[in-house]
């Protein structure tokens, strides 16, 4: 197809950030337009490359970062505070109103705190050997080389260089690399991803690097190369030592959002199962006032979670490993326990919904960080019998598309009187 220019008005944003036109051959998907505005787009297709705006929104404004637009990590940052978050909690809306759900979703709730404590650097060696390192281009695999990101936290200021540093010191192998860096208690947790097994000589050089740099513990696809100090993580009383690589979410701010959500929805639950539990950050929270079952596929996920409790005045919590994609809890397996919260990855989690759904547990709490899939999930429980009674966007990943939702369900119809009522 041959591009061409064509003059655009932007009427909204999609999913992904980018603004929406009506072209000649159907909606044209222009990043970095917003709408209200009259912009000079490269068209090929239903992809458009802003070259000129013609006419600004008023609620543009200017961009806090000097790589937005060739760095893909945000995707809206020139969108004024307002607008912005009427755009983040419609992304929500939409996605529920598809799904037949009729509820109101309440204002999004700011989370982005102190900043994102996790992040993933990429690094690429060019033909002079040299590691290109930092994040991708949107909607391409060229990396973009940064200095800084100010949506990270300040314990990641300096993570851009350790990044390029550790690169350059593996850059000989040719291997591309993924360098994921968490910021704990204890200091910065580093794990890459790539490389492969690593000689003798490069295990000795990285050691000595994470002592330079005194980083709290260097891993190479999860086995550990060297630690000073376990990296730790406080999940209301409990102190959690992470394995390498670990899920956490994305700020502190966006967990502790979470947790005072669910803990909130919970209270009064006399035996919690907590689904796809992780290390801990629903589990250790609930456990200040009724025994959890935890339930998740990562095994050292979970004893990490167990020590933590066992070392924390908590109630009894329990561990079991099982994925539950392949092997979802039954009514039956749900029948001993008063309250579920389940927090699944993007996927969702299609047949442990349609579980739940057949259950008489009086109480559901869904955390997700994908709107379609939560609608999805929702409408199932909805279609089984639940009524949902909140639903709450976090905004975590602030200038993304990324939202993460907490809904509250309640019992309203048992699932056999559902089944007479249809």
């Amino acid at each position: 197809m041959i591009s061409f220019n064509a003059r655009l008005q932007i009427e909204g944003l999609g999913q992904r950030g980018e603004g929406l036109s009506r072209g000649p051959d159907g909606t044209v998907f222009v990043p970095y337009a917003l709408p209200g505005e009259t912009i000079i787009a490269e068209v090929d297709g239903s992809r458009g490359k802003l070259v000129e705006i013609r006419t600004a929104s008023p609620d543009r404004i200017r961009p806090i970062c000097r790589y937005f637009s060739a760095c893909g990590g945000c995707a809206v940052q020139t969108l004024a505070e307002q607008p912005y978050a009427q755009w983040k909690q419609g992304l929500l809306a939409d996605a529920m109103r598809q799904a037949g759900i009729k509820a109101k979703a309440e204002p999004l709730r700011d989370a982005h705190g102190a900043g994102r404590r996790r992040a993933t650097f990429h690094a690429r060696t060019d033909a002079s050997g040299r590691a290109i390192t930092g994040f991708m281009e949107a909607r391409a695999h060229k990396i973009v080389e940064i200095e800084g990101c100010p949506v990270l936290a300040p314990s990641l200021q300096e993570a851009p260089q350790i990044a390029r540093a550790l690169a350059q010191m593996l850059a000989a192998s040719g291997r591309p690399l993924d360098i994921l860096m968490t910021a704990t208690a204890s200091g910065l947790d580093v794990d890459l991803k790539g490389h492969g097994p690593l000689n003798e000589d490069e295990t000795q050089r990285l050691v000595r690097f994470a002592l330079r740099h005194d980083l709290a513990r260097l891993s190479n696809h999860g086995a550990i190369v060297t630690v000073q100090r376990p990296p730790v993580v406080l999940m209301g009383k409990a102190m959690v030592a992470v394995p390498p690589g670990a899920f956490l979410q994305a700020t502190e701010a966006g967990e502790a959002a979470l947790a005072e959500e669910v803990c909130a929805a919970l209270t009064g639950a006399s035996r919690i199962a907590d689904l796809f539990a992780g290390v801990g950050t629903f589990s250790l929270r609930l456990a200040a006032f009724a025994p959890v079952h935890a339930i998740d596929a990562d095994e050292p996920a979970l004893d990490a979670l167990a020590k933590a409790a066992r070392s924390a005045a908590l109630r009894p919590v329990t561990i079991e490993t099982r994925n539950l994609f392949r092997r979802p809890l039954s009514a039956e397996e749900l029948a001993p326990f008063d309250a579920v919260i389940f927090d699944p990855p993007r996927a969702g989690a299609e047949l442990q919904a349609r579980a739940i759904a057949k259950s008489r547990v009086p109480v559901i709490v869904a955390v997700s960080c994908n709107a379609q899939t939560f609608a999805r999930d929702a409408a199932i429980l909805c279609s089984g019998g639940y009524a949902l009674e909140r639903v709450l966007p976090v905004d975590q990943f602030r200038y993304s598309p990324h939202l993460e939702i907490v809904a509250t369900f309640k019992r309203s119809v048992k699932p056999r009187a559902r089944r007479l009522l249809s």
